[in-house]
């Protein structure tokens, strides 16, 4: 269990979200081999799961995507689901 958030933004056509993943937290708390953080890219926006695992690390990797939304967009839409 943990929390999901939408952060809604146009995304373009042909977007490309590599320089984005190239520069993430990984995903994976070591330790115990636990999910820290999930995403999906969508028509509309991206998905981000925590897992309440790791909060500095779920942290940073959610500000990475605002950020790159906000590089889209002038304004974007988070929203808890």
């Amino acid at each position: 269990m943990g929390i999901e958030y939408k952060i809604k933004f146009w995304v373009p056509p042909g977007y490309d979200p590599g320089n984005l993943f190239k520069r993430l937290p990984s995903p994976i708390h070591r330790p115990t081999m636990t999910e820290i953080y999930n995403y999906a890219i969508e028509k509309d926006g991206f998905y981000f799961s925590d897992s309440l695992v790791d909060e500095h690390v779920a942290s940073i990797a959610f500000r990475m995507f605002v950020d790159e939304a906000l590089l889209h967009a002038e304004s974007i839409e988070i929203k808890e689901s």
